[in-house]
Formats: C-alpha cells, structure tokens, sequence
C-alpha cells in the first residue's frame, strides 16, 4: 500500500492556500500558482525590510541638513559637534525635532557650536 502522507500534505497545501488569501484569480486558488506567488512576496517583503531601513535613514539626513544649514551649519559639522558633546540623539529622534520643534533644535545646535569650538583645543591639549 502507497503512503501519502495525505493529512500533512494537505495541512501544508491548504497554508499555503491561506497565506495566498488576497491575491487574484489561480494565484489565490491553485496551490502551485499559489505558492510561487507566496515565495516572491516573502522574497519581496525580506528585501524591502532592508531597504526601508535605508530609505527612512536616507530622510532623516535630508530632514537634518536641510534644519542644520537653516541655522547655519552642515549636516557632518552638526552631526561631529553633536558626538563631541556626547548628545546620544539617534537620527530618527533628530529629524522629528528638526520638524516639530524648531526651539529644541537651535538648542541642539548650539550645543553642537560649542562642542566644535571646545573640540580643537581638546585635540591640541593631547599632542
């Protein structure tokens, strides 16, 4: 007697059908339609989880320059004095300010000026 594994086959066949559920016409109903549509979008969704973390990162640069010159000083300028003041602000939180907050931001800049003045005498100072 042939064995099919039949309860498990059809288990894994009718997930597959499920996780299909939204797509249109074979690619929703047939299983073999079906389950290469489900592997290109989860190949899909891996790959642009990773761009969007690029993508989103990408904006808060612009969002940051754009604030920082406004006050009168470059996106990288701004972003060393900010590490020399150990200002431990990711971009994310930055950008949000830059946009909402623009009082909270010329502080944040001028935390940023006055760690880049401090800076070179610290540099000096070690040589």
């Amino acid at each position: 007697m042939r064995v099919t594994n039949a309860p498990a086959s059809r288990k894994r066949r009718s997930r597959m059908i499920q996780a299909a559920k939204g797509f249109r016409m074979r690619r929703s109903k047939l299983y073999r339609y079906a389950s290469d549509a489900v592997d290109h979008g989860r190949q899909y969704a891996y790959r642009d989880r990773r761009t969007k973390k690029r993508t989103f990162r990408y904006l808060w640069q612009i969002r940051i320059n754009a604030a920082a010159r406004a006050a009168g000083l470059t996106y990288s300028r701004f972003m060393e004095g900010l590490k020399a003041a150990q200002v431990a602000l990711d971009r994310k939180v930055l950008s949000d300010i830059a946009a909402q907050d623009s009082v909270a931001f010329a502080e944040l800049v001028n935390v940023a000026k006055a760690a880049l003045k401090a800076k070179p005498a610290a540099t000096l100072a070690k040589a």
